[in-house]
């Protein structure tokens, strides 16, 4: 993650249903679906003046790492989160079992 990111903390919006990062006052969201302690992360959205920042991928983490930390299951539907996990296999952990066959 870039440094930039590394302080500004993830929000879990649950009225929006959203993990959001907001950065210079534009905020990059993750949509998610939660049903006990299995979230579906489903689109990831990151506004045009954050373009080619890292901003989406730091949200990625940062999300990553607070499902890690909070003992929840991840079903990666959001093809940004799915080849983020392609390329650092350390978070197939965290996926749920029947979707982690797609990662070998």
């Amino acid at each position: 993650m870039k440094p930039e990111f590394e302080n500004i903390p993830v929000v879990k919006n649950e009225e929006a249903k959203q993990f959001q990062l907001t950065v210079e006052g534009y905020t990059a969201f993750i949509d998610y679906k939660e049903r006990n302690q299995v979230i579906s992360l489903i689109h990831t959205e990151s506004p045009e003046e954050l373009a080619g920042r890292g901003a989406a991928t730091a949200l990625i983490e940062k999300v990553l790492t607070y499902l890690k930390e909070n003992a929840y299951e991840l079903v990666p539907l959001c093809p940004l989160v799915f080849a983020y996990i392609k390329r650092h296999p350390e978070w197939v952990s965290i996926v749920r079992e029947d979707y982690k066959q797609k990662f070998i």
